[in-house]
């Protein structure tokens, strides 16, 4: 072999899972049988959830195998109603036996009908490639909730009504009994609106805050189910809950009306506590008007406006059964919300991270700012002494004045009740007091505070980080310290926009609208698992749609938002979601559960059309420079709209409708390319940055005219010194479009600027999450120009979904070394195993480790020079293990792998 052979193949070798930093089986090979186990087993996307109301649940689990190529050609779920029957293999409730299948995710339950109540024990093993059968799974578990109206024995009640003219204190309902035998097992369910805070024994029950989430209430209220078996005794009992107002009893006035809701009454209670005891009878507590209510120190809580406690009005042991509470009042039995009661299936909101300030200032006497160093959606702990009395006000804020004081007018702005994101707290004077608020949440970098007795410290005030607590699906981190920090400011933006619902931002609105939800679902759907969340909010958007079709621009809404100008640019997430959800998790159910709605909103649009073109709405919001008609993007989501709708038809064996819609959506791409496209210049609607890229990315751009248009664009781009004019329709658009026709180069100089309008500016005016105009005014915590985070895993890391085997099932790993990035690690979390992809560049040698999870198959590209290559021909490339050769494409030796970990090595040079 010459000289220059050496150096131009292209290797493959094994590598451990350790070297990705990957998790590894931990097992000793077994002589007999197969090497692959059964983890991570997950009933509707949870593990071993509680109170579930799905009576034909999917059921999910990963494979794991030390060595290469292993895949699942069968498998075998047994699910029980007792352990002790599942520990023996038999299955009364559901025995799938041997089914020849590779299928490991979303597999319908379809044993006996479920019933309320029932728990279920499940486990799973499979055969391998060999046909060996794996061990047996660890049990996992899944509960069902109350399924039936008459399943509650609870009446919803409230405390008694006062003058109506101001908002009462929070109440504390209570009950307290005594359970004379040994309990077995407990359950609770509850729903306290607005939200509930759950005490039994004189502890607080888990660990959820601001519960439940977010609905519309006059349509739909979820409940939580849970196992409160180790707090209950045989002896006296008390269970206490603390009610605030919520979405419930919105009092602020501001600009969406929410206190004008139709379903608005006073905080209301449903709880019903189920106790079996080892003899097998059981007990139902029940809320009812024996129930004792009496107002807490809470004095005030509002979602947009804050807390305010007093301590000098706490009730010594009033979660305790030790209480005498004769002389409260008696609960009043009210009529409850008109929704339908639904089990809260999804992550709940729980305090993620508390932060310590990184400064303490005094710009005035008396007057002290913490500043926690990172923008982020929670509030403040205070740990204070002093006389009984005093008041503690916290402000919160992520700007500041000039002389150094909090700025509110930004986010303040659509809010006419005062104050705003302001808490207080009046101590009671004895000791170290320490407080936190309960119903409330904020978007703030800087906590103001007056009042405090002493000089404080980095104690005083912490920071707490609250947010739906998905589990993290992704990580990304490369050698560009720009791309490192855009990431980081993205990802605290998306959790600090997510609380039971997506939302714009944490403090001026906390709306769900629907453009800046679906802009960034791929962040979410990389980065962490939202799906549960998704599912949740698109039946949010089923409880919003009217009959014509139409939907709102916020979901949920008390009303407002219809025919506000919204249009399908910020409404077709009804549309895209659960599409995204189907090619990320291979959820065909939602698709099947939302069909009719999401046609109902094409035919809805149709309406709205005049020869093929929608005008209604938004348009590119907050766009650079240039402004592009609106009717471009709306026109442009109506065709995918369209287009989507028939491939649900077809999947869905709707043959006649799959047709229906294809046509429409042709029509539309006639109609858009007459009225936009000059085929002289090769231009769309005069040739906006977000025009053409609308065109390229919702593939309107006939075929033979694609690569002039592309090229149009890059040319704008150029001259524009690579730098993007878009808002946040367009800046997808851009990212999308050009990676996909093989422009990702442009990206990375687009994303790499550092002069407006870019990211780069942002970081280096101090941003640590997204922000909501390129320009920095108004809201500094947005996610809705967070696309670029999916990006790096796109294109950087090379981490892509194959259309035709959804959710990674195959995955084409297909990197793009570009600029000055010298190495990127990213690791993937898909509903097969741990996808990785990580590479580095050393000289002219480029390396790429990837990992493949087992049972599924890859398609990976490995950069290498083109004309180097060229020379040797393929003779000196060199099929390994499970790994086959399959053709030079563009710069790329491309592989078909099998599962595993591999190594690959070309030259490469910049």
């Amino acid at each position: 072999m010459t000289q220059l052979t050496t150096i131009l193949l292209i290797q493959v070798s094994g590598i451990s899972a350790a070297a990705l930093n990957l998790p590894t089986v931990g097992l000793p090979l077994p002589t007999l049988g197969s090497d692959v186990r059964v983890t991570d087993l997950r009933c509707e996307y949870l593990c071993n959830p509680l109170g579930i109301d799905v009576t034909q649940p999917r059921l999910s689990w990963k494979l794991q195998s030390p060595w290469r190529g292993q895949k699942q050609t069968a498998y075998e779920i047994l699910v029980a109603s007792n352990e002790r029957l599942l520990k023996d293999n038999r299955a009364d409730l559901w025995n799938t036996g041997k089914v020849t299948s590779d299928r490991s995710i979303q597999i319908a339950y379809a044993g006996r009908p479920l019933t309320s109540r029932i728990r279920c024990y499940w486990k799973v093993r499979v055969w391998d490639k060999d046909d060996k059968p794996s061990p047996y799974s660890e049990v996992a578990t899944w509960e069902m909730g109350l399924l039936e109206a008459d399943d509650w024995q609870a009446k919803w009640i409230s405390a008694p009504q006062t003058d109506g003219k101001t908002m009462p204190p929070a109440p504390i309902l209570r009950k307290t009994f005594v359970l004379s035998k040994t309990v077995k097992q407990a359950r609770l369910h509850i729903c306290g609106l607005g939200y509930y805070e759950l005490h039994l024994n004189g502890r607080k029950v888990g660990d959820h805050v601001l519960d439940p989430a977010f609905t519309r209430y006059d349509r739909r209220v979820l409940y939580v189910t849970y196992d409160v078996t180790g707090q209950l005794k045989a002896e006296f009992n008390a269970v206490a809950v603390l009610l605030g107002n919520g979405w419930y009893d919105m009092d602020a006035q501001a600009a969406w009306d929410f206190n004008k809701a139709a379903w608005r009454a006073r905080p209301t209670l449903r709880c019903q506590l189920e106790v079996t005891f080892y003899d097998g009878s059981t007990r139902t507590i029940a809320s009812d008007e024996t129930w004792r209510v009496a107002p807490s120190p809470i004095l005030f809580n509002c979602i947009r406006q804050g807390e305010t406690y007093d301590a000098r009005r706490e009730i010594p042991g009033w979660n305790t059964p030790d209480l005498s509470d004769a002389d409260w009042s008696l609960a009043k039995v009210s009529p409850g919300p008109k929704g339908t009661l639904s089990a809260q299936m999804i992550p709940p909101i729980k305090v993620m991270q508390t932060l310590k300030p990184v400064k303490i200032t005094a710009p005035k006497p008396g007057v002290y700012v913490f500043d926690f160093g990172q923008n982020i959606a929670g509030w403040a702990r205070l740990k204070v002494s002093g006389p009984s009395g005093v008041k503690v006000v916290m402000q919160y804020a992520e700007r500041l004045h000039d002389d150094g004081t909090i700025d509110q007018k930004d986010i303040a702005v659509h809010t006419k009740s005062t104050p705003f994101q302001t808490d207080t707290y009046i101590l009671r004077g004895q000791g170290t007091e320490t407080w936190e608020p309960r119903f409330v949440y904020h978007g703030f970098q800087y906590v103001q505070v007056t009042g405090l007795p002493d000089k404080p410290d980095d104690e005083t005030i912490l920071g707490r980080v609250a947010h739906t607590a998905f589990d993290r699906a992704g990580v990304f981190e490369c050698s560009n310290d720009l791309f490192s920090k855009i990431q980081r400011c993205t990802l605290w933006s998306y959790v600090g926009n997510f609380h039971g619902y997506p939302t714009d931002c944490p403090h001026r609105e906390k709306n769900g609208w629907t453009g800046d939800a679906h802009l960034a679902a791929e962040v979410g759907l990389y980065n962490f698992d939202p799906a549960p969340a998704y599912t949740k909010w698109m039946t949010d958007f089923k409880d919003e749609q009217r009959d014509s079709g139409e939907l709102p621009g916020i979901v949920p809404t008390a009303g407002w938002g219809y025919a506000w100008g919204n249009g399908p640019a910020w409404d077709s997430a009804y549309v895209l979601i659960p599409w995204y959800l189907y090619q990320y998790r291979d959820d065909t159910r939602i698709l099947a559960e939302h069909y009719d709605r999401l046609k109902r909103y094409v035919d809805y649009l149709t309406t709205k059309a005049d020869n093929g073109i929608v005008s209604i709405g938004l348009g590119d919001w907050v766009p650079a420079k240039t402004e592009t008609p609106a009717k471009v993007t709306s026109t442009g989501y109506y065709y995918r709209d369209a287009l989507i709708v028939s491939k649900i038809a077809g999947m869905l064996g709707r043959t006649e409708e799959a047709r229906r819609y294809a046509d429409l959506a042709m029509s539309i791409r006639d109609a858009f390319n007459k009225a936009f496209f000059d085929p002289t210049t090769a231009l769309y609607a005069g040739g906006t940055h977000t025009a053409m890229s609308c065109a390229l990315y919702h593939g309107l751009v006939p075929p033979v005219e694609r690569q002039r248009v592309v090229d149009k664009l890059v040319e704008m781009i150029e001259k524009n010194d690579n730098r993007l004019d878009a808002g946040i329709l367009g800046t997808k658009y851009l990212i999308d479009a050009l990676t996909a026709d093989g422009r990702a180069d442009v990206v990375y100089k687009m994303a790499t600027q550092t002069t407006y309008p870019s990211w780069g500016r942002w970081i280096e005016q101090g941003a640590t999450t997204l922000w909501e105009q390129w320009d920095g005014g108004a809201s500094r915590n947005h996610i809705m120009f967070g696309h670029v985070s999916a990006w790096f895993y796109q294109a950087l890391a090379g981490i892509n979904l194959d259309p035709d085997a959804v959710a990674f099932k195959h995955i084409v790993i297909k990197p793009q070394p570009l600029g000055d990035v010298t190495w990127v690690r990213a690791e993937h979390e898909s509903m097969y195993g741990t996808i990785a992809s990580a590479w580095d560049i050393k000289g002219d040698r480029f390396t790429l480790k990837v990992a493949v999870p087992t049972n599924t198959t890859a398609t990976v590209y490995v950069p290498c020079d083109k004309d180097e290559f060229a020379k040797e021909g393929p003779s000196t490339i060199h099929s390994g293990d499970h790994v086959r050769f399959a053709r030079v494409e563009d710069g790329y030796v491309v592989f078909e792998s099998q599962s595993g970990t591999y190594e690959f090595n070309s030259k490469l040079s910049r």
